[in-house]
């Protein structure tokens, strides 16, 4: 399941540089390019507003887009964004050039299921989170939404790692080499009393 496509209107930017940049940004817009597939990369000019919706709607880095400039629609995925550290505006955006067959490396963030059945943290250990998001190399027509990593039966000290994800098909975790820890079932350093037990849950 992942996060419905959409598609971007862009303009192409002629000049580009620092001025041009602040311009464009007092008229509501961002530089942004679009690179890779063995192409040329083309700078365009997106929509603050409507990128920045999409990049607190979540997935974003996830989700494949269209963009259309000038009328040819390009398929894209975001690799990267930078975010105005004051204002939390987006500042630039970098898109990847997309096919069909494109295999991709993104970053899918993982999600925790049924803490309530891991013994472990019934007892008030914490559940410590070593990676919450899996690099994975996938097509880039499949990126899943989130991978789920079950902590049904984690005690003390157990762990879950990437062996013990259901990955869905044709996706590969970039980390190939061992078998890496997403998470660990951690006694709190103040060891485990009563107490904690009803906070355990709540993590």
């Amino acid at each position: 399941m992942s996060h419905a496509s959409y598609e971007l209107k862009a303009e192409t930017r002629e000049r580009v540089g620092k001025g041009s940049s602040r311009e464009l940004r007092r008229n509501g817009l961002i530089p942004a390019v679009i690179y890779g597939d063995k192409q040329a990369p083309i700078s365009i000019a997106l929509s603050t507003k409507e990128v920045t919706q999409k990049i607190h709607a979540g997935g974003f880095m996830t989700t494949v887009a269209t963009i259309d400039v000038g009328g040819e629609k390009i398929r894209v995925l975001p690799k990267d964004y930078q975010l105005d550290p004051v204002r939390d505006f987006t500042m630039h955006v970098d898109f990847l050039r997309v096919s069909k067959d494109s295999k991709v490396t993104v970053q899918v963030p993982v999600h925790f299921v049924n803490e309530e059945k891991s013994p472990g943290l019934k007892v008030g250990g914490v559940l410590n989170i070593v990676r919450h998001e899996v690099e994975v190399s996938v097509s880039a027509d499949a990126i899943p939404e989130f991978l789920t990593a079950d902590l049904t039966g984690l005690k003390l000290g157990d762990g879950i790692h990437i062996s013990n994800i259901k990955l869905p098909a044709g996706v590969t975790p970039v980390i190939a080499d061992r078998d890496f820890t997403i998470a660990t079932i951690a006694t709190p350093a103040g060891g485990v009393s009563e107490e904690e037990e009803e906070t355990a849950s709540e993590e």
